[in-house]
């Protein structure tokens, strides 16, 4: 079974530096019906204006992935981690038991635009962690999150997979599904369809009770697919 939902019904937040969608309940926008998907809570798009950014503030209980689509961002948080990111890199922190963090376009001159993701870890009080990872231009689905140990993906503290897929105009990826699971696409950019259903930058698809499905490139398309528990 597939649900899908259109990016244009995303909150939205505008405060002149900052234009954020909001896939979920975020701030100012708030909707009961929607406030995430398993453990799934924050997918917030995010332009910054060249120069601005969040200043340093607090977080705690929470895995917390960025990924930068275009431009670069420049991290800085109290552990000592200090690192700019280019498009195509993702970077993940364990807020745990507290962590501090500051996160800005580096560039004085053009936007950066990103993901905010937030999921709720599999313990409170965890040791908080940061790591990033580059992921190469290439085509098909690439793991990028899990909460199983594998070597050449970021860890996170939850029984979450996260993959990113690139698909090239009039392509398509077939996916493996667990029926006991959910698979939550959000559409980063380009146009895609999904169980026949078109899907565009901003739109989601939730697929539940499914052994596999395909993604098709219309044009070309970026994706990112989360392997959700039921939770």
């Amino acid at each position: 079974m597939l649900i899908t939902r259109s990016g244009e019904k995303r909150g939205l937040s505008q405060y002149g530096w900052l234009k954020s969608y909001h896939s979920f309940s975020f701030a100012g926008y708030y909707d009961p019906r929607n406030m995430g998907v398993s453990v799934l809570r924050v997918i917030n798009d995010d332009t910054v204006a060249p120069g601005a950014g969040f200043p340093t503030h607090g977080h705690r209980d929470m895995e917390i992935i960025s990924y930068v689509i275009e431009g670069s961002i420049r991290h800085k948080d109290s552990d000592g981690h200090e690192a700019v990111l280019s498009a195509g890199q993702f970077q993940v922190m364990t807020a745990g038991t507290g962590i501090s963090h500051s996160e800005y376009n580096d560039s004085n001159v053009a936007p950066l635009h990103f993901l905010q993701i937030w999921i709720l870890p599999n313990a409170r009080n965890l040791e908080p962690r940061y790591e990033k990872k580059s992921i190469e231009d290439t085509q098909g689905m690439t793991l990028v999150a899990s909460g199983q140990a594998h070597s050449n993906a970021l860890f996170i503290n939850q029984d979450v997979n996260l993959h990113l897929i690139r698909l090239s105009a009039g392509t398509s990826q077939t996916i493996t599904l667990d029926p006991e699971r959910i698979a939550y696409f959000h559409i980063v950019k380009g146009d895609a369809s999904l169980e026949s259903q078109r899907l565009l930058g901003g739109d989601a698809g939730i697929i539940i009770e499914q052994q596999q499905t395909t993604l098709h490139g219309e044009q070309d398309v970026e994706a990112i697919l989360f392997d959700l528990p039921r939770a």
